[in-house]
């Protein structure tokens, strides 16, 4: 189950809505409008059940978050090598679409590999929407990504995830987080919550090796004593891990710039999603999304 999330900036639009809606009830006959505002009174006891639903929801998902735990330890013990699986545990019959050689555990092997290389790197590239963000450049750096985590927050019902890193050639961080805020929505005819705001862990990047900007070299020469010189610039790049630097709601001083607004709007939509799919699609279901089985969820 999925807590449900609206933005607010979608919200604002259906208060604006609503809005118009009430004054054509203005104009509604009185007969008509006592119906109307029977049925308003239905819609509030409705959203105060929705509220206690998603209370409920939240609180189950916590509940068996707790149980799941366990099971995603073993998984990453075993993915990093730590722990071997008894004979019992791997053994596997093929699912209907497989066949037995997909499972079969007997040949030998000539040399022993630790854990399952690349088991994070493979299971975020197998989704399409976290594929797209995902470079040539990031994929050095995601191969020490030995594992990924989410949490519920305590007094919000937002989530966190953690994605852990072995020692690696780009940043010192064992750990990076993103945290997502969510807020009861204003309009409690409403009955939702919604966005509120991000935050990621500052990327410790190692010299040279910031995956967010590129070095532009070039040569210029001096007109008068046509000696050169090399210029070094640096200029942001795309990189899957921009997604720890999330982009920031626009605040009340903030220009009225509609295209800007819009821009943002479809960024903020989009990191959200993306942790949505993280922590619904990917951490439970991990090894689907390494063999390739994944899209069915």
């Amino acid at each position: 189950m999925c807590l449900p999330c609206f933005f607010f900036f979608d919200h604002v639009s259906e208060i604006f809505s609503k809005m118009s809606q009430i004054t054509e009830l203005q104009d509604l006959p009185s007969d008509v409008k006592r119906r109307v505002n029977a049925l308003r009174n239905l819609q509030d006891k409705h959203s105060e059940l929705e509220a206690k639903f998603r209370e409920e929801v939240l609180a189950l998902e916590k509940k068996y978050l707790t149980q799941h735990q366990p099971l995603f330890d073993k998984r990453a013990k075993i993915v990093a090598g730590d722990l071997e699986p008894k004979d019992d545990e791997a053994k596997r019959e093929p699912d209907d679409d497989e066949d037995a050689e997909s499972v079969d555990t007997s040949k030998p092997v000539d040399k022993p590999t630790k854990g399952i290389p690349e088991f994070w790197l493979t299971a975020l590239k197998t989704n399409s929407a976290l594929s797209e963000f995902i470079t040539e450049r990031d994929e050095e750096a995601l191969k020490s990504l030995v594992n990924i985590k989410y949490a519920y927050l305590p007094d919000n019902p937002g989530f966190k995830l953690e994605f852990f890193f072995s020692e690696n050639a780009f940043f010192t961080n064992k750990k990076l987080e993103k945290t997502y805020y969510l807020i009861n929505s204003p309009d409690t005819s409403f009955g939702d919550v919604v966005y509120d705001h991000a935050e990621g862990t500052k990327i410790d990047w190692k010299e040279d090796k910031d995956l967010s900007v590129t070095v532009e070299i070039k040569t210029q020469r001096h007109k008068t004593t046509n000696k050169t010189r090399t210029v070094k610039k640096t200029v942001p790049a795309p990189t899957f891990f921009s997604f720890f630097n999330p982009p920031k709601p626009p605040t009340e001083e903030d220009d009225d710039d509609e295209d800007a607004d819009e821009d943002l709007d479809q960024k903020l939509e989009m990191d959200y999603e993306l942790g949505e799919i993280i922590k619904e699609k990917i951490v439970p279901h991990a090894v689907d999304w390494f063999h390739w089985k994944g899209s069915s969820y």
